[in-house]
């Protein structure tokens, strides 16, 4: 996670300064995390999928690509992984559609 930090640091424009909405996970809330002066961590509340529109990212790829299969050895399972992501990639508007909240956009 230190090493994702940085590499976001790094991307900010100078004078700029970045808010990294993050869930609960321990490797995000560690007291080993190193997190740049550029970066502001903001925790979502625990138990709070709905607020973490990554949760429906991982929900649609397994409803779509992942589930109801065996896989055979864990080059088999990162296979899988990797095309359905570059298939889920390749649908921009999907992955805005994901992302949406009703409650948060005024729909």
């Amino acid at each position: 996670m230190n090493l994702q930090l940085a590499a976001i640091a790094a991307k900010v424009a100078p004078g700029r300064h970045a808010a990294l909405l993050l869930d609960q996970a321990g490797w995000h809330t560690t007291p080993q995390l190193t997190v740049p002066a550029n970066i502001s961590i903001v925790p979502l509340p625990a138990k709070c999928p709905e607020l973490n529109a990554q949760e429906n990212v991982w929900q649609f790829l397994r409803e779509n690509w992942l589930s109801n299969r065996i896989f055979t050895c864990y080059d088999n399972l990162v296979d899988h992984c990797c095309h359905a992501w570059n298939k889920l990639v390749a649908q921009p508007w999907t992955i805005m559609s994901l992302g949406l909240r009703e409650w948060a956009h005024g729909f």
